[in-house]
């Protein structure tokens, strides 16, 4: 069974806000083929299946600087009255259970993959990260050791500076005419 919708074209719908992964309601209703309006009515008329870490709706200010950074033109942005809902991965998945049409579920399974996907990225970044922070512990006082043999290897490897000569007692003749 072949994804419906491409990976990237999910991954673009995924926002943080709130710290937290989500889609907004009218990315979720494009994806399922419906309107924005039929998928917030389902939403309301199942209500107690979204508690505030499933869904949520978005504050002015996230309204406001979610407006500013997407990328759409004016009458489209226009159009926007009311803030949109945001929905978690566990929202998202709630979702399936009050759309109930062939294509909802099969988009379903591919918005869960694709939040599966972020996870394990998210995991072996941070895994990622524990592993360089361990290496330069390691070897960052090794760079001040090395850097002190450099030292030591340019002196010794340095051309001798001639010293300045003394004679003492050596008389120069003169010569005359």
């Amino acid at each position: 069974m072949s994804d419906l919708v491409p990976v990237e074209i999910i991954a673009d719908k995924i926002f943080l806000i709130r710290g937290q992964k989500v889609m907004l309601d009218r990315d979720l209703a494009k994806l399922y083929g419906v309107g924005t309006g039929v998928l917030n009515q389902a939403v309301r008329r199942n209500i107690k299946r979204f508690p505030d870490d499933f869904m949520f709706q978005l504050s002015s200010d996230e309204f406001k600087n979610w407006k500013s950074q997407i990328v759409i033109s004016n009458s489209v942005k226009m159009g926007l009255r009311k803030r949109p809902l945001a929905f978690t991965e566990q929202g998202v998945a709630m979702l399936s259970s009050v759309l109930n049409s062939e294509r909802a579920i099969m988009v379903n399974i591919s918005i869960m993959r694709v939040f599966s996907k972020l996870k394990k990225l998210a995991l072996s970044h941070s895994e990622l990260l524990r592993k360089v922070d361990a290496l330069e512990r390691k070897y960052g006082e090794h760079d001040k050791k090395i850097e002190v043999i450099f030292e030591a290897l340019k002196k010794l490897l340095a051309p001798p500076v001639p010293k300045p000569e003394v004679r003492r007692g050596v008389k120069k003749a003169r010569i005359g005419f």
